[in-house]
């Protein structure tokens, strides 16, 4: 399967051109991921990497604040695609980096985001979780986080919020002379649902990467992926494979999301599928992989059972905590190009 999915990608390179062997500056490389999100039929033959929460993990242990900028820094240099950081609102109505509604586990402060202002938010300085070790970092606004990766990385905003404030987040970024450094997204798993992700999408416009996230507790039909990412004009579609039954716990399938006919609304759309490999707190490892999380590939050596799972099943965008692991797997496999040639 792997053969096949470099033998297109390869052929389609063809199609657009020679290879050309020049350097990419830094500040175009985040220019080049956007064009590789945004023409997937053109890049199947390289699998993205997303760092979750900005990539705050080594081999299952946290080693860095999570969604901070020391995370962003790590993230750009070993050649991750994307950061995921998490966007809420201080009590004067300023957009913040912040995972948590509240403040207790990744900070040095207490209490709900929501109740801080900016100034009293800067006081709070960033923690490694765990071991609680003091950072030299406190809470920083989306703005300062868009400014820090802007040129070397992408942006998957997380929202926190209301999804009308996805708006917001797009026209701050069009402010900054960025539209092509983000990625916005909203859960999507019923007509009603598709109504309003339509409409945030008009509201944000064309030149601002938008998503749908959709989960196999709801969206068990192909035809609605198809649909979802044909009305929405999306790069991606965000799966999300739940771990349900405990006689079952590791996927043999990939679910009703990663079937042939859901790769095909994908390359009919010329999107992306996505799939987190990231544990998510207080539930099963694996609970969004059905059951193929990152554990399972760092404790067996088995990382073909886990990302090669997915990637044999039509996946090209990979959210992980561990980002490095990902990439050295990929490499290995020849499943990643360097930003240093261009299409």
């Amino acid at each position: 399967m792997r053969l096949a999915v470099l033998v297109l990608g390869l052929l389609l390179s063809l199609v657009t051109g020679a290879a050309s062997l020049a350097p990419i500056p830094p500040s175009n490389r985040a220019a080049l991921i956007h064009e590789r999100l945004t023409q997937a039929n053109l890049n199947r033959d390289h699998v993205m990497v997303v760092a979750h929460r900005a990539g705050w993990k080594k081999d299952g242990v946290t080693v860095r604040a999570e969604n901070s900028f020391a995370a962003i820094d790590h993230a750009a240099s070993t050649g991750v695609e994307m950061v995921e950081l998490d966007v809420r609102r201080s009590k004067d109505g300023v957009l913040v980096i912040m995972h948590d509604e509240t403040l207790d586990r990744t900070t040095t402060c207490r209490g709900k985001v929501a109740e801080h202002t900016l100034a009293e938010l800067r006081s709070c300085r960033l923690v490694v979780e765990g071991q609680r070790k003091l950072t030299d970092e406190h809470v920083f606004t989306l703005e300062e986080a868009m400014l820090h990766a802007r040129g070397r990385i992408l942006i998957n905003i997380d929202n926190k919020l209301e999804p009308e404030a996805l708006v917001e987040v797009a026209d701050l970024a069009r402010s900054l002379g960025m539209p092509d450094g983000v990625l916005l997204k909203l859960a999507v798993w019923n007509a009603e649902r598709l109504q309003l992700a339509r409409d945030i999408r008009r509201a944000i416009g064309a030149d601002i990467a938008f998503m749908p996230i959709l989960a196999d507790d709801a969206v068990t039909e192909p035809a609605f992926i198809d649909r979802t990412q044909s009305a929405l004009g999306a790069p991606a579609a965000e799966l999300v494979h739940w771990y349900r039954d405990a006689s079952q716990p590791i996927t043999a399938d990939g679910g009703p999301l990663l079937s042939p006919l859901s790769r095909a609304a994908a390359i009919r759309n010329d999107a992306h599928l996505w799939i987190n490999t990231y544990p998510i707190t207080d539930r099963p490892e694996g609970m969004v992989a059905g059951g193929r999380g990152d554990y399972l590939a760092l404790s067996t050596g088995r990382p073909e059972d886990v990302w090669g799972f997915f990637v044999e099943r039509g996946v090209t965008i990979i959210q992980t905590d561990e980002p490095e692991a990902v990439i050295a797997w990929l490499e290995r496999e020849g499943l990643r190009r360097s930003y240093e040639l261009t299409n």
